[in-house]
């Protein structure tokens, strides 16, 4: 199990730098100049901020240094954002993030669990339409969407009682969080949902299913005990990308929310050119993302210890 868990970081070492060269070279051929960001700047100025930021070295050179403080934990200093290191804005805005997502994989992986164990027993049956009915839609239609129109709703639903029954925007109590966790999550929740479903449906018509069911074991343990516990593997297995993905990815959502989270400085750097904000986030995304897979193979290998023999 040691073996197996060390070769998986020793992978995971190996993306991440993959990960952080890809960048490096793709900001480096991206057009523009990050430098001027709509400023006047005179040779000298501009002389002073190359050779404080090293853009003043050969490529070769600024890669390596740039992998050197990468080894450091160091993303540099924003160029836009005066004074201000790349990890201050990771350290400040990534808990915000940290937070919509934590809540919107409980929302996501509750709802698939129970969406798709419900599926998968009335089987071609009402519920089972229903469901699957709101699973395509959720599957379909995309955040951005779903965001807007829940913003709607929510001002009508405001405007009926005459008060504010849930914020429209803004971050500060669990209130504020409820809507934009819901709609972060829905999309993995439908995917969940399908995943459970298949799963579910595989160990229903498995022979141990058939021989607890003769020897007259009742069907709550059967659920619980054989069905579930065998069903919800596949959804474990995913669940760690799932979870960096939806800390990670709700760029949208924050925007249209306004929720003060690192997707939100992510989009700005973009937008501005801020080379190292950009960098800095890519790679701490990717990091943390290959991190929770880690995790995930690691519990994975724990759970089924076939998987720590490949």
């Amino acid at each position: 199990m040691w073996l197996y868990t060390f070769k998986r970081l020793l992978q995971g070492v190996v993306t991440v730098w993959f990960i952080a060269t890809a960048t490096f070279i793709a900001m480096h051929n991206v057009p523009g100049d990050p430098l001027l960001n709509d400023r006047a700047m005179t040779p000298e100025i501009r002389a002073n901020v190359e050779a404080k930021y090293g853009l003043d070295q050969p490529l070769a050179t600024q890669y390596f240094i740039y992998l050197r403080n990468l080894a450091q934990g160091d993303f540099g200093i924003s160029f836009t954002q005066e004074n201000r290191q790349v990890n201050d804005i990771i350290r400040e805005h990534f808990p915000v993030s940290a937070i919509l997502g934590v809540l919107a994989v409980v929302f996501a992986a509750a709802g698939g669990v129970l969406w798709g164990a419900l599926t998968a027993i009335y089987r071609n049956r009402l519920p089972d339409y229903i469901i699957m009915f709101f699973v395509i839609l959720g599957i379909s239609v995309p955040s951005f969407v779903v965001a807007a129109l829940s913003q709607v709703s929510l001002v009508n639903l405001n405007s009926l009682f005459g008060t504010t029954v849930l914020p429209v925007a803004g971050w500060g109590t669990i209130f504020h969080m409820l809507v934009p966790a819901m709609v972060l999550g829905l999309g993995t929740m439908a995917y969940l949902t399908r995943l459970m479903r298949s799963s579910m449906l595989e160990i229903i018509s498995s022979d141990f299913i058939r021989t607890a069911k003769s020897k007259g074991v009742p069907p709550a343990r059967i659920f619980t005990k054989h069905q579930l516990r065998n069903a919800i593997l596949p959804v474990v297995t995913v669940l760690g990308p799932a979870i960096a993905a939806i800390t990670t990815g709700g760029f949208v959502v924050e925007i249209v929310f306004a929720v003060p989270g690192l997707g939100r400085f992510f989009v700005e750097a973009v937008q501005q050119l801020d080379y190292t904000v950009i960098m800095g986030t890519t790679v701490f995304y990717g990091a943390f993302l290959v991190f929770m897979v880690i995790v995930v193979d690691v519990l994975y290998g724990f759970i089924d210890p076939r998987m720590s023999m490949k």
